[in-house]
């Protein structure tokens, strides 16, 4: 069994981040915003909002659920969560580079 570990003395970043990866999604099977809007019935600011990963603090289960539905695809297609290590060792290739 895993061990939990508690956020509560952790400071901003030592617990991951979650990357939003709506464009890549829509973007590799040609999809606009504006036809996922249409396809979703979700307002094209709330996409455009997703799409370019801006002011994006909470998610909605909702948004999800019917993008998911639409375009066939799994939840992890759409985020996409990554550990500390993870984002130390990119920094670190990207410093190396």
């Amino acid at each position: 069994m895993s061990e939990e570990k508690s956020i509560v003395s952790y400071h901003v970043g030592e617990y991951g981040k979650v990357t939003i990866k709506l464009a890549r999604l829509l973007d590799s099977r040609n999809i606009s915003r504006y036809r996922l809007g249409k396809l979703t019935g979700i307002d094209y600011p709330i996409i455009n909002r997703y799409y370019k990963a801006q002011n994006v603090s909470w998610v909605d289960l909702d948004f999800l659920a019917k993008v998911c539905y639409a375009l066939n695809c799994r939840i992890e297609d759409i985020l996409e969560y990554e550990k500390p290590e993870e984002i130390l060792n990119d920094l670190q290739n990207t410093l190396e580079d």
